[in-house]
């Protein structure tokens, strides 16, 4: 923010300190990541980066579902409160040259001149924010200059000629770029075997980008594939959120060892990471719990105990909690 170091409250000194606690609580498996994302953005907020630029630039190297994007969530929601503060643009949405213009805004005459710059619009609105920008791979090189401008003046000029400030924004830009080398390591957790493979898949992103753009970055952090503990680190905290939704209903839910190992499984693959573990969430848990809440039988205050027996999920409903219902176990 360019606030000096002496003038940031006591309490937002002692929350900074804890960014890389609350970081791996959310984003697991990732130690490298977490230490250099908390520890460029502390020293960006302690007055040692330059005022006029982001306050902090990183490129995420990894395959899908390893975590690059609940980093830029987990990011935002510490530094700014709400993990909605972060802004997304797609960047295979830019692939050809005139596409570009679309993230500043066409200039006066040209047609969509008064929608303004879909990057441009959304800092301008929301000037506190993480900006991802996803798979900029894909992006057509004209794309890079209007980085290139973020990151070293720490502003853009729209279509309508506004100045718009990207001081207050963590830039984080996502490739998959590497990803083959990174699944080739899976498994392998030493730290040799990891800046082994971090050099190869740094090897590989030279050829891709232009030295002058991978100068202005502050950090790019290699991200490993997930290994099956990840997962079952990972499945804790998705459990939690679902506990969370079903708690206003005062609706408890309990897996026995059983069922989460076997979900923990069924969501396991190296190659897409924690994202077919949501899948099977939703698939073996909340549906079926969907159905049970919509036909009555689990209703509010139910504690459900969730087994895995016969290759299939099974539900026993115990409303201990409602006196009224002992009898309606199903």
């Amino acid at each position: 923010t360019g606030i000096p170091v002496s003038r940031l409250m006591q309490g937002e000194i002692e929350k900074l300190l804890q960014l890389g606690d609350h970081l791996h609580k959310r984003v697991i498996g990732q130690n490298e990541a977490v230490e250099a994302v908390a520890d460029a953005v502390i020293r960006a907020r302690s007055g040692l980066k330059d005022p006029i630029r982001p306050i902090g630039s990183f490129i995420f190297l990894g395959p899908t579902g390893v975590g690059k994007t609940e980093l830029a969530r987990a990011l935002a929601e510490f530094m700014f409160d709400d993990e909605r503060a972060m802004i997304r643009i797609d960047m295979s949405e830019y692939m050809e040259k005139h596409a570009v213009s679309r993230l500043i805004g066409a200039p006066p005459g040209y047609v969509g001149y008064e929608e303004g710059g879909q990057l441009t619009e959304a800092v301008r609105r929301r000037p506190y924010a993480v900006i991802l920008f996803d798979e900029i791979e894909k992006a057509h090189h004209d794309a890079f200059n209007v980085l290139l401008q973020i990151l070293d003046d720490g502003r853009l000029t729209d279509g309508q000629g506004r100045i718009v400030d990207f001081k207050n924004t963590v830039i984080i830009m996502t490739s998959n770029i590497g990803s083959e080398r990174i699944l080739e390591f899976s498994g392998k957790t030493d730290l040799v075997a990891y800046d082994r493979m971090k050099e190869a898949v740094l090897t590989e992103m030279r050829h891709h980008f232009r030295p002058e753009f991978l100068n202005r970055v502050d950090e790019i952090v290699v991200f490993h594939s997930l290994t099956e503990e990840d997962l079952k680190k990972i499945l804790q905290i998705q459990l939690e959120r679902l506990r969370s939704r079903l708690a206003e209903r005062h609706i408890s839910i309990e897996l026995t060892p059983g069922a989460e190992t076997h979900l923990a499984r069924e969501g396991y693959d190296p190659v897409y990471g924690a994202r077919p573990l949501k899948r099977a969430i939703q698939k073996e848990l909340e549906t079926p719990i969907g159905r049970r809440l919509l036909a009555g039988e689990i209703k509010d205050g139910d504690r459900v105990v969730i087994d895995w027996n016969d290759n299939q999920f099974t539900f026993k409903t115990k409303g201990a909690e409602r006196p009224e219902a002992v009898g309606a176990n199903a």
